[in-house]
């Protein structure tokens, strides 16, 4: 399979992603950002579709097409979410359904949405952690495929919490899209499968 990282941010995740031998065909970016240098160090193809309007006059669905487009060009099979700070439209769950990762800093259904350390921090918890799962249209809402825990220690602050799952993620993400690659998405179908089966 062919896989795309989508990024927006500081490349962390992508470089987890090319230390653990993850087979990336393209970098694709909504603004320039440092994970394009990661990108053009490594000798990859990475191209920028720029997101101009931040506001609410955003075209979603025109944004989202033009970019399936680019992935279908690009014959791409698997999406990779790092850090992608765009929400998508339908376009992309029409052309890539079960096909799409994303993590979380957050263990899910719990703290769901961007707010996912400060809002553990608030409610108390004693662990939180990272979860993997397959994005969906509804945020935060897509099956589970991993999940690995994190101690809040006291004192802690958003900043150190979030670092310390960071570590986490960067060794867990890896590791779920190679092995969705390795099984040519089976891994990804039976996750699906058994989450609607679990549906109310």
């Amino acid at each position: 399979m062919r896989s795309a990282v989508l990024v927006s941010g500081s490349g962390t995740i992508l470089r987890a992603m090319l230390e653990a031998g993850v087979p990336v065909s393209l970098v694709l970016a909504d603004r320039p950002c440092a994970a394009l240098d990661i990108a053009g160090e490594a000798g990859m193809e990475a191209l920028v579709l720029a997101r101009e309007d931040f506001g609410p006059t955003f075209d979603r669905g025109a944004y989202t097409a033009k970019l399936v487009e680019v992935l279908e060009a690009a014959r791409v099979e698997l999406v990779v979410m790092a850090g992608f700070g765009t929400i998508l439209g339908p376009a992309m769950w029409e052309s890539y359904p079960d096909r799409v990762l994303n993590t979380h800093p957050a263990l899910l259904p719990a703290f769901k949405g961007w707010r996912a350390v400060e809002d553990a921090l608030a409610a108390g918890v004693r662990r939180t952690g990272c979860t993997v799962h397959l994005a969906t249209p509804e945020v935060d809402e897509g099956p589970i495929l991993a999940q690995e825990s994190v101690p809040v220690l006291p004192g802690d602050t958003p900043a150190s919490l979030h670092e310390r799952i960071k570590i986490v993620e960067r060794r867990l993400y890896p590791q779920i899209v190679l092995e969705a690659l390795a099984t040519g998405g089976r891994s990804l179908d039976e996750a699906a499968r058994r989450s609607r089966a679990a549906a109310p």
